[in-house]
């Protein structure tokens, strides 16, 4: 049996380096190194991927620093909209939510719609009306609306073209004590975007895809190229039909028709075998990991991802 471990992601994007301030960068890590723990120990104490994956990516909607959750991007219209998706590798029961307001943890919502609802998929106002029913932690607008996305927001409407700026995304793979995998992702979105835009995130087989038989992925950059080349689903492909491992399935997606997918895009996947695969064609890729007892890997520039390599 293949050794317990977790994956995660804050985001890839391509950023100006100079706007990674020392002070900004430690509070990245320390996010990402609590999110990591949150979800180790629920491998590290025979828990499940799907509780693992849940865990952490509570933990990243809950830290203002990433685009989830509390730290959401707002849209043209000054608002927040939440999208978010998880997926039992185990059972292929999924649950997925877009275009969501006043949820504290969108990927809780994901997860009871998985649970509880006829449904795969809802939407907006269905979904917030699914989470009040089933006593969801519900928070008022100004909690998800931070300082910095709302200055971000008003650099954007006075432009004069008003086009989206940014893209960032949350994300978890895990693989348990069983050998069963999951994957959760959530997202704020991108500032600027138009209201009830969707990216990839929530789709299904697009930004998340978790199946036993051959990986669990989570991708993160520009969703529109993401969700067209179905990426998440082609890197599960890439395992299960020609047998690639996760790091090498990763490295291949990442090149699909690169000339008509253009913009940043990045994985993170552990396959069946437990091979662990982080890539991106970004120069920040924030993310980690820990294999069984090992001890944790923490990054938030890709150069960092090529040395450990």
């Amino acid at each position: 049996m293949p050794t317990y471990s977790i994956v995660i992601h804050g985001g890839a994007v391509t950023m100006d380096p100079s706007k990674m301030t020392p002070d900004l960068e430690a509070v990245i890590r320390e996010g990402l190194q609590q999110a990591l723990q949150a979800g180790w120990e629920v491998l590290n104490g025979g828990g499940s991927a799907l509780n693992a994956v849940e865990a952490t990516v509570r933990t990243l909607e809950n830290n203002e620093h990433f685009n989830a959750g509390r730290g959401s991007s707002l849209n043209i219209q000054g608002e927040v909209e939440m999208d978010a998706s998880i997926m039992d590798g185990r059972t292929l029961r999924a649950g997925a939510v877009n275009s969501v307001r006043y949820v504290r943890n969108p990927i809780t919502l994901a997860r009871t719609v998985m649970e509880k609802c006829k449904h795969v998929y809802i939407s907006a106002e269905g979904a917030v009306e699914f989470a009040l029913q089933h006593g969801l932690e519900m928070e008022a607008v100004h909690y998800f609306e931070t300082e910095k996305a709302r200055k971000e927001w008003l650099e954007i409407i006075q432009q004069e073209e008003k086009e989206p700026q940014g893209h960032d995304t949350v994300g978890a793979v895990a693989l348990d004590q069983d050998g069963n995998l999951a994957v959760a992702t959530s997202t704020g979105g991108i500032e600027g975007q138009l209201k009830g835009r969707v990216g990839d995130s929530p789709i299904i087989g697009g930004g998340s895809y978790a199946v036993n038989e051959a990986c669990a992925v989570s991708c993160t950059g520009d969703g529109e190229v993401i969700m067209r080349g179905a990426l998440a689903h082609e890197v599960y492909a890439l395992v299960k039909y020609k047998g690639l491992s996760a790091p090498e399935a990763c490295r291949e997606a990442l090149k699909l028709r690169d000339e008509d997918l253009k913009g940043d895009k990045g994985f993170i996947a552990i396959d069946k075998d437990g091979h662990v695969a982080i890539e991106s064609n970004t120069k920040i890729m924030r993310c980690a990991y820990r294999i069984g007892e090992a001890e944790p890997f923490v990054a938030v520039w890709h150069e960092e991802l090529d040395k450990q390599a």
